[in-house]
């Protein structure tokens, strides 16, 4: 058990800082790694025991442990999360996942709603394709236009996409934090998982969480706009739902102290039962 843990911790980069004893868990979204939550990490780690990881194949995780096959769909990154839980014994959990870890997150608190006591998603999407009566945001073209583009020309992509889904073009320097993460996570992995994200549906698991959880959705979202984060609130029961004022699809990095408060609130309210 201890040497699956010790490459559990290996694999995914796992770091624990903080001098609380209730674990909260920040994972990542597409493209990025732990270091995404370098803006609001330290105002968790008076009061929680804080773990950082990079999902296999992203950030400085082991990629040689990266499997095509294994990280298909969200399942292999599911997988990643329960690993991680083990190896760390971790119980009564506070997950906080961004994009599509939120629904990483969702699926792990289903099968194992044992590791966790919160959730907390931050621009969720349980679909990303338009359907006849369902609106993600995305027509099944423009995400094959999207994907040859990376294909084509990975490095161009990240430059124009970057920005567009952080948004904020007043501080060009929010784009360049994302374009630099997308640049340095390898393109055929990237694309790997870019297509897993965009085209997995999972609107059936949300009425399958048991688990208490909040939905932090941001104005202006290009990639989960406001109808996407209504129906993930209004189709996942216990959810609480909070809209920001902060815009684009990365609150965390755009406006720190704004997603700090409402995780905060939504903590403190949820512990003090009221």
């Amino acid at each position: 058990m201890m040497m699956k843990a010790e490459a559990v911790i290996k694999r995914n980069n796992v770091k624990v800082i903080g001098d609380g004893e209730q674990v909260v868990l920040f994972a990542h979204g597409f493209g990025c790694d732990q270091r995404a939550w370098k803006f609001i990490v330290d105002a968790f780690t008076a009061d929680y025991k804080v773990v950082l990881f990079d999902y296999t194949g992203s950030g400085q995780s082991d990629v040689s442990q990266y499997s095509a096959d294994k990280y298909k769909s969200l399942d292999g990154y599911v997988q990643d999360v329960l690993d991680l839980c083990e190896a760390l014994e971790l119980t009564n959990t506070i997950f906080v996942g961004h994009s599509v870890s939120s629904m990483v997150g969702l699926l792990a608190a289903v099968q194992h709603p044992e590791f966790f006591s919160r959730l907390v998603f931050i621009g969720p999407s349980p679909r990303y394709l338009n359907t006849t009566d369902y609106t993600g945001g995305f027509e099944r073209q423009d995400l094959e236009n999207l994907f040859e583009f990376m294909d084509s020309n990975y490095l161009g992509w990240s430059s124009a996409m970057a920005p567009a889904i952080m948004a904020n073009p007043e501080r060009p320097e929010l784009g360049e934090f994302l374009t630099d993460s997308f640049c340095s996570t390898d393109p055929d992995i990237a694309r790997a998982f870019a297509r897993v994200t965009f085209f997995s549906d999972n609107r059936d698991d949300l009425s399958k969480l048991k688990v208490k959880s909040l939905t932090l959705q941001c104005s202006e979202d290009v990639i989960a706009p406001l109808v996407v984060g209504q129906y993930f609130h209004e189709h996942t029961p216990g959810n609480e739902f909070v809209l920001m004022n902060a815009t684009g699809h990365c609150p965390h990095i755009s406006e720190p102290a704004e997603t700090i408060n409402a995780i905060k609130t939504y903590l403190h309210i949820e512990e003090n039962g009221k």
